[in-house]
């Protein structure tokens, strides 16, 4: 019979992470303070003061434990500016068999300001379980991130005038905007693309005519490969390599043009038994991608550039930079921020850009009327945001998974009833299951319940029948740990 603990003992148990730290009553209010800024600069987070690292209920009434005012008050007194945090005292019997408290820091993720130490300005944030301290380029990605200051509006890095502007797409934009009669200077002035005779960063990306001799990374590359997987060397299997330069609003419309060349289509019965031809993917689906990767790409990184890549069971779209601000995984379909909004804006004018939310909730509604897997989006090594679009080909031209080339499609078939694994019928909630597991490494009760659309207790009771059957191994110190898992066998 599991024993229900107290939430206090259960803080003793939990292990420190991404938002979660616990720190003895007798740490400085002045160290723990970095911990604080840490969580309110990623995304939010919860320190508990009174238990100590190894997990022992110290208390606040332990020998040299400092004023517990002194930690519910550190974030007006020792932060700029004071992030918002709900502070409570809960009650405990400490490891001395007294009563006693533990504070308990519930901290929101600042969205729009950096959070630093009052005294001395020094920037911390969360990574795993480490309060980091960012150095002076990092603090400045986290301004541009939390939209304190704007990547786009800095004047561009080696002179770009008036000089190096596109004027042929300059004079396109003026007409669509119904700017014809005004000068290019004065325009680009109005619309801050230009100041004192300098290009920014996004005048540079919107309309230089070589935006790469100031932005090396401002370049889009589209490639075909050949199979499901990209070999190199003498297995080289890339059989389409084109890379697209120059302002942002031709390079979208080229690279669109070749994926839409690229893509195939598919002869499908309806519900007549009559055949009928339908895309690959929705044309909406890869061209928003296409797009939010050039809109809200993270420019100020360098060293990498947006790239789209068409297998031949998926297509998948890597824009550098992490997904801006408040946005996440979870919330993206939902919440709005737009890292680079006077690029945007332009883009808007072209009919090209929506809110990000609206474009994301598409997509996923377009797929599903095709018949089509659901997008799917991930930050894999918390540097690119991935999209893929999976085209479903098993199932649409049935003898590829005959092919040596897709290997797990041949070992799975499927029916009216769902998908067959090893001999074992699976319905599409336990498909997803699997799915998540094969992409991101592991599947959480959370996850799964997020994105089949289920409650969290389908969603656990899915997972455990699928552990059963030898499809997922479990991972965890007990049912009730928080960062229990299942990853594919």
């Amino acid at each position: 019979m599991m024993v229900q603990l107290d939430e206090v003992t259960q803080f003793s148990h939990m292990p420190e992470g991404q938002y979660f730290d616990r720190k003895s009553a007798r740490i400085k209010p002045e160290d723990a303070v970095r911990h604080v800024i840490a969580f309110a600069n990623a995304s939010g987070g919860q320190l508990v003061i009174g238990i100590e690292d190894d997990g022992t209920i110290t208390g606040f009434r332990r020998e040299n434990a400092k004023p517990i005012e002194s930690f519910e008050q550190l974030p007006i007194t020792l932060c700029a500016p004071a992030p918002v945090v709900q502070a409570r005292r809960a009650p405990c019997v400490n490891d001395a068999g007294e009563d006693d408290v533990v504070l308990v820091l519930d901290i929101a993720p600042s969205s729009n300001h950096v959070v630093e130490k009052r005294l001395g300005g020094d920037v911390y944030l969360r990574e795993a379980d480490n309060s980091v301290r960012l150095d002076r380029e990092q603090v400045r990605a986290l301004e541009y991130d939390k939209g304190q200051l704007w990547f786009e509006d800095e004047l561009a890095r080696g002179g770009a005038g008036i000089d190096d502007v596109d004027r042929e797409f300059l004079a396109r934009y003026k007409r669509v905007i119904g700017a014809e009669h005004m000068d290019d200077e004065r325009l680009l002035v109005a619309r801050d693309f230009l100041r004192d005779g300098r290009l920014t960063d996004a005048g540079v990306i919107l309309f230089a005519a070589d935006p790469m001799r100031f932005l090396p990374s401002a370049w889009v590359r589209v490639l075909r490969v050949d199979g499901t997987e990209l070999r190199t060397g003498r297995n080289l299997n890339i059989t389409k390599d084109v890379e697209f330069s120059g302002p942002l609003v031709n390079v979208v419309e080229k690279a669109g043009a070749l994926i839409e060349a690229l893509l195939r289509d598919f002869q499908v019965l309806d519900d007549n038994v009559r055949f009928k031809t339908v895309p690959e993917y929705p044309r909406f689906a890869w061209f928003e991608g296409l797009v939010n990767a050039v809109a809200h790409r993270d420019y100020s990184l360098q060293g990498d550039y947006t790239r789209v890549m068409i297998f031949d069971d998926r297509l998948e779209i890597t824009s550098p930079g992490t997904l801006p601000n408040r946005v996440t995984l979870e919330n993206m379909r939902t919440t709005r921020f737009a890292r680079n909004p006077k690029i945007c804006h332009v883009l808007t004018s072209f009919e090209m850009v929506r809110e990000l939310n609206e474009g994301v909730h598409r997509m996923y509604e377009e797929m599903d009327e095709l018949g089509l897997p659901a997008p799917e989006f991930s930050e894999p090594n918390g540097m690119v945001v991935k999209l893929v679009l999976r085209n479903d080909i098993a199932r649409r031209v049935p003898y590829v998974a005959a092919a040596d080339e897709v290997p797990n499609m041949a070992r799975n078939k499927t029916d009216d009833r769902g998908l067959v694994v090893n001999g074992q019928e699976l319905t599409p909630v336990e498909r997803t299951a699997l799915d998540i597991a094969a992409r991101d490494g592991k599947v959480s009760t959370r996850i799964l319940a997020q994105e089949a659309g289920i409650g969290l207790r389908t969603a656990s009771k899915t997972l455990a029948a699928l552990a059963e059957r030898g499809l997922l191994t479990w991972h965890g110190t007990s049912r009730r740990d928080p960062q229990q898992h299942y990853t594919s066998k």
